[in-house]
C-alpha cells in the first residue's frame, strides 16, 4: 500500500515538474546570398515576443523557452526566386476556449502566464517583408536600423509594442505598415521612421495610441479603426501639415486641439496645413463606440 501511494505521488510530483520545465530551441537561416529579400512568416499562438536587430551576421534567427509544450514549432526556408521564403508557425493542438483566453488577457501580470518566449533577431544587411501573427501575449517590435519594404502585423489578444527606439529611420521606401487586432493595445511611437507611403491600424475592441515625433520625408496615408475603445493620436511637431477626417457616432466623443481649424463636417487642418505640401498626412479615424483624441 506504501509503495502505491509512493508511486502515485512520484508520478504526479514528476508530472508537474515536466510541465514547469522549459524546452529551449534555435532556428536560424544560414544563407546570405542568392536573394534581394527576406519573407518573414511568423505565427505563434501564445507567448512573449521580442523582435528587434541582432549583430549575428544571419538574415534570420529565432530562438525560444517554451513551456507546458504540446507541439514543437515547425520551421523552414528556402530561397525561390531571388526572395528567401522563411516561416515559423507554433500551433496549439490543445485548442484553448474563449473563456480562457479572456482569462489570459484580463488576470494575468507578468510573463510567465504565457508560457512561451521568442526571440526574433534581424539583420540590417538584408531587407525584409514581415508578416507576423499572435495569439495570446504580447510583442515587441524595436525596427530601428532595418530596411523593411513590407509590415503587416494581426493579433487575436496579443498587445503590440511598436517602436524605433534608435531614432534610425528605414533606409527604405516601406510600402504598407499594418497592425491589426482583434482585442488588445497597440502602443506605436516614432511612426515617423516608418518612411510608409501607407499605414493602417486596426483594433476591433482596444486602444491605438500612435505617436509621430518628428515630421515625416514625404506624404502618407494613416488610417485608425476602432470598434469599441480609444484612438490617441499625438502629433510631436507642428511644423507636420496634416488632414484629419473622423468618422464617429453619437456613442463616441472627440477631443481636438483648439489650433485645429474645421473646413468641413468633422475634417480638420493644423496651421502647417498646405494640400500640396510634399509630406501631407492625410489621417482618417473611424470610432463605432468609444472616444478620439488629439494631442
Amino acid at each position: 500500500m506504501l509503495l502505491r501511494l509512493y508511486l502515485v505521488l512520484s508520478f504526479l510530483f514528476g508530472s508537474n515538474y515536466l510541465l514547469k520545465a522549459q524546452i529551449t530551441k534555435e532556428f536560424k537561416v544560414n544563407e546570405k546570398e542568392g536573394f534581394n529579400l527576406v519573407q518573414v512568416d511568423f505565427n505563434v499562438y501564445k507567448g512573449i515576443s521580442e523582435i528587434k536587430r541582432h549583430k549575428e551576421d544571419s538574415p534570420l534567427h529565432v530562438s525560444c523557452q517554451l513551456s507546458k509544450v504540446n507541439i514543437l514549432p515547425t520551421f523552414s526556408h528556402e530561397i525561390k526566386n531571388k526572395v528567401l521564403h522563411s516561416s515559423l508557425v507554433h500551433k496549439n493542438v490543445e485548442s484553448e476556449n474563449l473563456g480562457k483566453s479572456l482569462s489570459y488577457k484580463l488576470f494575468s501580470s507578468s510573463n510567465d502566464d504565457f508560457d512561451h518566449s521568442w526571440k526574433i533577431g534581424l539583420n540590417s544587411h538584408f531587407l525584409y517583408a514581415l508578416n507576423f501573427h499572435f495569439g495570446i501575449g504580447k510583442a515587441m517590435f524595436d525596427l530601428s536600423h532595418l530596411p523593411i519594404s513590407n509590415c503587416i502585423i494581426k493579433s487575436a489578444s496579443a498587445d503590440i509594442k511598436l517602436d524605433y527606439s534608435q531614432k534610425m529611420a528605414n533606409s527604405v521606401k516601406m510600402d504598407t505598415m499594418m497592425v491589426s487586432i482583434n482585442m488588445g493595445t497597440l502602443d506605436a511611437d516614432h511612426l515617423n521612421f516608418t518612411n510608409a507611403k501607407k499605414m493602417i491600424f486596426e483594433a476591433n475592441y482596444g486602444t491605438l495610441n500612435l505617436s509621430f515625433s518628428e515630421k515625416m520625408s514625404e506624404a502618407c496615408q494613416i488610417q485608425a479603426i476602432v470598434g469599441a475603445g480609444k484612438v490617441e493620436f499625438w502629433l510631436q511637431d507642428d511644423n507636420q501639415p496634416i488632414i484629419i477626417k473622423i468618422k464617429s457616432t453619437a456613442m463616441s466623443r472627440t477631443n481636438i486641439p483648439k489650433h485645429f481649424k474645421e473646413i468641413a463636417p468633422k475634417t480638420y487642418v493644423n496651421k502647417a496645413y498646405n494640400e500640396n505640401a510634399g509630406n501631407l498626412m492625410k489621417l482618417t479615424i473611424d470610432v463605432s463606440v468609444g472616444s478620439v483624441t488629439i494631442k
